[in-house]
């Protein structure tokens, strides 16, 4: 299993939180998500490396990826 974290732009409110962790942890083979409005961060646990998966729902779900 694999920690990646990612630096996210445009989260403001817990329905960012929540519409985030949605939509990365709908992804096969993710394990875990937790996205920190503090830090602007996800940290998902994944089976492999899902970088650009994990990117992808991200943007398609209306936010940043630094």
């Amino acid at each position: 299993m694999k920690t990646i974290k990612i630096d996210i732009e445009g989260m403001s409110c817990p329905h960012c939180k929540k519409a985030l962790e949605t939509a990365i942890g709908q992804l096969e083979r993710v394990q875990a998500v937790e996205v920190d409005l503090e830090k602007n961060q996800a940290i998902v646990e994944a089976e492999d490396d899902m970088l650009e998966a994990i990117r992808t729902a991200i943007e398609e779900a209306g936010y940043s990826v630094k």
